[in-house]
């Protein structure tokens, strides 16, 4: 791997002898004078003198340093000063080399016009006016939508434009589907429709029992005067109410929290977004910012939460307490910023117990998804494709690979993962796995050689395709054993590739193997790296999984045997309260601190143990 000196025409030695020490802000400019990185630094010197070391690891850090012409630096009173202008020139110069978010429209609201003698509620986007009331902010359109819905479901309130209210001379169809009660002609009182709207409004707030009580006492008193059609009316409103409730994953009735989660992977980043409100869930939104490989999670979550806390809808959007699900440097800086800024005082943790650890397990469950669907896009797919072709220097992308990978615990239950991907991504109908059980156990070179021949011998005898490149989970010693095993049965000649972590087992620096010895050392961004690093982690996943299977098969009695704490007579009662083991499994670790006997931090080992 080559190594690369500063920018020519930089003299960063004379540079960093008159460089300040005091916080501030820094740019890194090219030969054009164009801004390649910001950063802030506590100490200037030291931050910026970190880049200039001969030795420096990062690859990104030394294709950056590789660039640079210029350094520019701005001195700050404080770390706070220096993160706000951070975000400040970050915004207007958007440097290639920093981790940038990318959505930036400001978050939508349902709006309610309570200044009106008919008040409307509807989508809101951008800055408040008047006396109406605002609630939110929500993550996105689509939970908004919903929550409208709901509301007009329940409390029948009207969303009509004012124009069209005020030139009705008859219902419309939402009176006709009993989401309007017509206040344009007259069919409700100014007095019962302010009643709906109060109730609407305290909904909206979180206040959701004491709806129900107040409309449960309305429904009686309609139930004592004998207007049945009134008190129907009115149970059907505190049915949907609590609908509402149990669709919730919890509902506390406090609590203004935003809970982060981050997922990188293959080139790609995921940041998710949920948003509580009255300790009620309203929804997610995923983020994808643009980073580089060798960016790390931790790095992502760090560069995310300043853009998005200190930009132009920051105040919108502040909550009182910010869960991330990891320990991020800076936090207290970013929380000094917002009270200088904001004036607002917002706390961060990442150590969390009860609801809120539920918010960020259900935060990073959707972190995990968004991102596996983003790397199966199609599109994005097609893409990786035809960069593989370039990197492996072939005339067209191959149409099929296949990837080998081995799980076994100290050499026993050894079980080998034959994935298969194609342009369209995953072919899930495809994939294979094989109990194989090599002389000597442990030995990964044999096992690898017995899976192939075992998978090939069987395609090239029932006549279905072969791949257009076999991928190995590994280096030169696999490539060579699976070579010479293809060899033994005629398929010497079948494109193969092994790829290994390199010396340092860091995700970027992969090493890819022909079984000619040759070898490969794609960049870190490559996109065609990218899909041989998505391919061969399916590959790992899918052998563990069936590993994990063929040891529980070997295991005698119960399947809640070995928890640790858990015993004979808390086993049964488990499955006695929850109906069965799949119901146990499907439980959430909420649920499970509600069985008998069990304690929070035993419902969280249990539910490890079952979802391990």
């Amino acid at each position: 791997m080559s190594s690369e000196t500063p920018g020519r025409g930089f003299d960063a030695a004379s540079f960093l002898r008159h460089c300040s020490r005091k916080p501030g802000v820094y740019r890194m400019l090219d030969a054009d004078g164009r801004v390649l990185y910001i950063g802030k630094a506590r100490d200037l010197r030291a931050r910026l003198g970190s880049y200039f070391q001969k030795n420096v690891e990062a690859i990104k850090t030394r294709a950056l340093v590789a660039r640079v012409a210029g350094v520019q630096t701005t001195v700050t009173h404080d770390e706070t000063e220096a993160l706000l202008l951070e975000q400040a020139l970050i915004k207007q110069h958007r440097p290639p080399y920093n981790i940038l978010l990318r959505d930036d429209k400001s978050y939508p609201y349902i709006r309610i016009s309570v200044e009106q003698t008919f008040p409307r509620i509807g989508f809101h986007r951008g800055q408040r006016r008047g006396q109406s009331r605002y609630f939110g902010p929500y993550p996105s359109a689509a939970s908004v939508r919903e929550g409208l819905s709901t509301v007009e479901k329940v409390f029948q309130l009207r969303n009509c434009r004012d124009s069209y209210f005020n030139n009705r001379t008859r219902p419309c169809l939402q009176y006709q589907i009993r989401r309007c009660t017509a206040p344009c002609v007259g069919l409700v009182s100014e007095e019962e429709y302010r009643h709906q709207v109060a109730l609407a409004i305290d909904f909206l707030d979180g206040r959701d029992d004491q709806v129900s009580a107040a409309l449960e006492a309305r429904m009686q008193q309609a139930a004592e005067a004998l207007d049945f059609e009134k008190a129907a009316e009115i149970r059907d409103q505190i049915a949907a109410i609590r609908l509402v409730q149990q669709k919730q994953y919890v509902d506390t009735q406090r609590g203004d929290v935003d809970v982060l989660a981050v997922v990188a992977r293959h080139g790609m980043a995921v940041v998710e977004l949920l948003v509580v409100r009255q300790g009620r869930v309203l929804g997610h939104h995923s983020y994808y910012p643009r980073v580089r490989s060798e960016d790390t999670e931790e790095d992502i979550l760090e560069a995310f939460l300043g853009q998005y806390y200190l930009g132009d809808n920051g105040d919108q959007a502040l909550p009182a307490e910010v869960i991330l699900d990891r320990r991020v440097d800076g936090v207290e800086a970013l929380g000094e910023a917002l009270r200088a800024a904001r004036q607002r005082r917002v706390r961060f943790a990442h150590v969390v117990r009860g609801e809120r650890q539920g918010w960020l397990r259900l935060a990073r469950d959707n972190a995990e998804q968004t991102l596996i669907g983003a790397l199966a896009n199609r599109d994005n797919i097609s893409q990786r494709y035809s960069a593989l072709a370039s990197l492996l220097r072939v005339p067209t992308p191959p149409g099929r690979i296949e990837c080998f990978d081995i799980s076994h615990t100290s050499g026993e239950q050894a079980v080998a993962s034959c994935v298969v991907f194609g342009p369209e991504g995953a072919i899930k109908g495809d994939y294979r796995r094989f109990n194989v059980n090599p002389v000597q156990g442990g030995d990964d070179y044999a096992a690898l050689a017995e899976a192939v021949t075992r998978r090939y011998q069987r395609v090239t005898k029932e006549g279905k395709p072969l791949p257009d490149l076999l991928l190995i989970d590994g280096g030169k010693g696999q490539v060579r054993s699976v070579h010479d095993a293809l060899a033994a049965i005629g398929l010497a000649t079948l494109p193969m590739l092994g790829i290994s972590k390199g010396p340092s087992r860091k995700a970027g620096l992969e090493l890819l193997h022909r079984p000619d010895g040759t070898v490969i050392t794609p960049a870190a961004d490559d996109p065609g790296l990218h899909l041989l690093q998505q391919v061969r982690d399916e590959a790992h996943r899918f052998a563990i999984t069936g590993h994990r299977a063929r040891r529980g098969k070997t295991r005698s009695g119960s399947a809640l045997e070995g928890i640790p704490g858990i015993g004979p007579r808390r086993r049964q009662q488990l499955l006695h309260h929850f109906g069965g083991l799949q119901q146990l499994r499907n439980a959430s670790v909420e649920s499970l601190a509600q069985a008998p006997g069990i304690s929070h931090a035993m419902a969280e080992t249990v539910y490890a143990w079952l979802h391990d």
